[in-house]
């Protein structure tokens, strides 16, 4: 779920927060109001309602120099790699996973296409963390989202080709407010199954 990406980033900023659980079914008038897609997750910020976890985390990246670089180049960089891993790496990561989890064949020209352009995604992505530690010098929010991408990934064993990838997804997911995000919204799901 994408919400480890905004407690991650809220936990790395030290920003105050509060959860909220939403039914998986059955999601009404009001969470469309926040969310039109009917999914999660979204922010509210005093009167902002913000939703979709690039805008969150620019968002909270405005709030926090230690989520978003202040000097203009960095900043930059955090910006366009922030979108890369939306447009370049989750858009063909998503559609691949796909075929995994619902256990379609992997013996197919659509699955060939699919892991082709994963790949390809990859092989570039290995040029870039072979050269830097973080995307935009510190660790930011592009650092947040791509790993997050990156780590879906991971999951079906598709970084085993490409170590400089699986040792920047292991530094991100080292770091504290990412051990403490993810075991927040491990506990957050284990107390929703028990309702």
């Amino acid at each position: 779920m994408r919400d480890v990406r905004i407690r991650w980033a809220l936990e790395k900023a030290k920003l105050p927060y509060r959860v909220r659980g939403v039914p998986f079914k059955d999601r009404g008038a009001e969470h469309v109001a926040h969310q039109p897609f009917a999914q999660v997750p979204w922010l509210t910020d005093g009167d902002l309602s913000i939703f979709e976890s690039g805008a969150i985390l620019l968002h909270l990246g405005n709030k926090s120099s230690s989520l978003l670089p202040s000097d203009p180049v960095h900043r930059n960089e955090a910006v366009e790699w922030l979108i890369a891993a939306l447009n370049s790496v989750e858009m063909a990561s998503v559609p691949w996973s796909i075929f995994l989890f619902y256990g379609f064949s992997t013996d197919s020209a659509e699955w060939k296409f699919f892991d082709g352009w994963v790949g390809a995604r990859l092989d570039r992505l290995e040029l870039v963390f072979a050269k830097r530690e973080w995307l935009a010098g510190e660790f930011s929010v592009a650092d947040i989202l791509m790993s997050d991408a990156l780590r879906l990934v991971a999951r079906f064993d598709r970084l085993a080709k490409h170590p400089a990838c699986r040792e920047y997804v292991e530094r991100a997911t080292a770091r504290p407010a990412f051990r403490k995000a993810h075991s927040d919204q491990i506990a957050h799901f284990a107390a929703g199954d028990k309702k």
